[in-house]
């Protein structure tokens, strides 16, 4: 994991701090130059929605990587290995299937907007679509991972649950027994 968070996750991250650096700027900067100047960035709002899909589908990958995404695990802790490998190898296959599915239909959506322009950027309204490829090619090469560590054996009990149901539970959980969580 170390690995991957070094040539990976880290610059992904700090692709992601830059863009939503970038967006503050360019929002705070027209709001203050319409207000007090009566002028403005054209390029702001457009470029910070171009922006904002990137930081949304980077930081989304990120957060797989780091199993950081909520769920529910009620029903998953009452079953057995066997049974929690099962619905381990059956998510990530669906899961893997609905990556497929959003992979398909956006290499087709970058196909037809390939040739069109943004309004006030000119550039290729395929732009909007590129972080969701990369998301899914990030999402797949993971859901294969795990799929090949869960059939081979190398996957810890705790990893088969996967989520957590909500992050008090977890930050609550990792507090030292008999002490009372922050408030």
């Amino acid at each position: 994991m170390f690995a991957i968070r070094k040539f990976l996750l880290n610059p992904v991250e700090f692709l992601l701090a830059l863009c939503l650096a970038a967006m503050l700027v360019l929002v705070f900067g027209n709001v203050v130059l319409r207000y007090a100047f009566n002028t403005g960035i054209s390029v702001s709002e457009e470029l910070s929605r171009l922006l904002f899909v990137w930081v949304v589908f980077l930081g989304a990958a990120v957060t797989l990587f780091e199993q950081a995404h909520l769920g529910v695990d009620t029903l998953i802790r009452r079953l057995s290995r066997k049974g929690r490998l099962l619905c381990f190898v059956l998510s990530n296959l669906l899961m893997l299937y609905t990556t497929w599915l959003v992979f398909s239909g956006t290499w087709q959506q970058f196909g037809i907007n390939l040739g069109m322009t943004t309004p006030v950027m000119g550039i290729s309204q395929a732009w909007f679509f590129v972080p969701v490829l990369i998301f899914t090619g990030f999402a797949a090469a993971w859901f294969c991972l795990s799929l090949l560590r869960s059939l081979t054996g190398r996957i810890s009990d705790e990893e088969l649950i996967g989520v957590k149901e909500s992050e008090e539970d977890f930050d609550i959980a990792q507090l030292p027994p008999g002490s009372a969580p922050p408030r």
